[in-house]
């Protein structure tokens, strides 16, 4: 599964290395901040290989990033582990070929008011209390 989330560089992990039956390996974590919703997220990302780490270097914390990953997760000693594997990180809004024409982006102070809008509730809008239904919802 490819995908792909542009946000903010916020922490760079230390680099871990060592050697196994296949030989050398290197990999770096990184924290990513996005936007979700009215909010923002964080999520560690892993560049594995000499290659990745040496182009996360190329980054700076603060900086605006996109990444394209790979979700893989694993089963360990009954417990499950998420690993979110980049194998593209580039400048966020880097030109790249897009899959779909852009759509403008929408601005509310553009846009145009409504042509009815419904009046505010009043107290006198609100139904009479029942004294049988003592539900507090």
């Amino acid at each position: 599964m490819a995908l792909e989330l542009e946000g903010t560089l916020r922490q760079k992990l230390g680099v871990q290395s060592g050697t196994s039956a296949r030989g050398q390996w290197a990999k770096q974590e990184f924290i990513l901040e996005f936007p979700d919703g009215n909010f923002t997220a964080q999520a560690c990302f892993t560049a594995w290989g000499q290659e990745k780490v040496a182009e996360l270097d190329k980054y700076q914390v603060g900086d605006k990033v996109k990444v394209s990953f790979n979700l893989k997760s694993r089963e360990y000693n009954g417990r499950w582990y998420n690993d979110l594997q980049i194998w593209r990180i580039a400048p966020a809004g880097a030109a790249q070929q897009p899959a779909a024409p852009a759509q403008p982006a929408y601005r509310p102070e553009s846009a145009p008011a409504p042509a009815y809008e419904a009046p505010a509730p009043t107290l006198d809008d609100m139904p009479a209390d029942n004294p049988a239904d003592d539900l507090p919802f």
